[in-house]
């Protein structure tokens, strides 16, 4: 997918993965770029800077996820990207209340299920598409002190790949960024990057160049610290050893706090 003269949407797009992707989509010449999420003033200086559009959304509600893509349809023309990026870091066991199980599902997961639902069957039809589904590192090996997060990375992940295989063949491609460490306002937090920093932080515009080249060789598995592959391979070659390791990391580490 060549940036170049396309139309993107970007979720999550008033700071850090999301505000990086949109001004390195403009850069590499996007014909508009769209960002949307909770946060209007941001997003609307990021749109300004990218001479762009920002649409308040809430990626949690499916009537808003197909608003937007009306929106954009109608007001600037057929949706190139769709970068379903949004995303909160409330860690947490499984003791967890329920709300904060359904909180983590509803953004790491459904708001997936909503993006694809309004805009892939539209790219389908055109032949070309691209999907770029944000999920983490975690949701490939783990996050040893978080259950909510690591579940519903994981689910996203599966998700991605399932959509992956039921559009390929009707030209819609589908990539899903798993980074460690961004320096974002999430990593900011208390302890927010205290795992995922194991291999190091990298700013977002670097992780903003690795997308942009594993879009143009069309990747599925977009890993902005290589090191990830490696795990994957480790993990998957024994799984055994790989748990108990983890779980001397996490005895070493101890749990994080919940409300963080």
């Amino acid at each position: 997918m060549n940036i170049k003269n396309r139309i993107a949407v970007i979720t999550g797009g008033a700071t850090g993965i999301g505000a990086a992707l949109a001004r390195r989509f403009h850069a590499e010449g996007a014909k508009c770029v769209v960002v949307a999420g909770l946060q209007p003033e941001l997003l609307a200086a990021v749109a300004q800077e990218v001479g762009g559009l920002a649409v308040p959304c809430d990626v949690a509600n499916e009537a808003e996820i197909q608003a937007l893509v009306a929106r954009v349809e109608r007001d600037i023309g057929p949706i190139d990207i769709f970068c379903s990026n949004a995303g909160i870091a409330r860690l947490g066991d499984e003791d967890v209340p329920d709300a904060e199980w359904q909180l983590n599902w509803d953004i790491h997961v459904m708001a997936h299920v909503y993006a694809v639902r309004a805009v892939a069957p539209l790219m389908a039809a055109r032949g070309e598409g691209y999907l770029v589904h944000t999920a983490s590192a975690a949701g490939l090996l783990s996050h040893i002190q978080s259950a909510t997060y690591s579940v519903t990375k994981h689910a996203a992940v599966a998700f991605a790949e399932w959509v992956s295989i039921k559009y390929r063949e009707q030209g819609v491609r589908v990539s899903v960024l798993a980074p460690q460490a961004v320096r974002t306002p999430m990593t900011e937090r208390p302890d927010g990057a205290a795992v995922a920093s194991v291999d190091g932080m990298i700013e977002p515009e670097a992780l903003a160049e690795c997308v942009v080249r594993s879009m143009d060789r069309e990747e599925f598995l977009i890993l902005p610290h290589p090191g990830v592959r490696d795990y994957m391979v480790r993990k998957a070659t024994d799984v055994d050893r790989w748990l108990k390791g983890m779980a001397r990391w996490r005895a070493q580490a101890g749990p994080a706090p919940r409300d963080v």
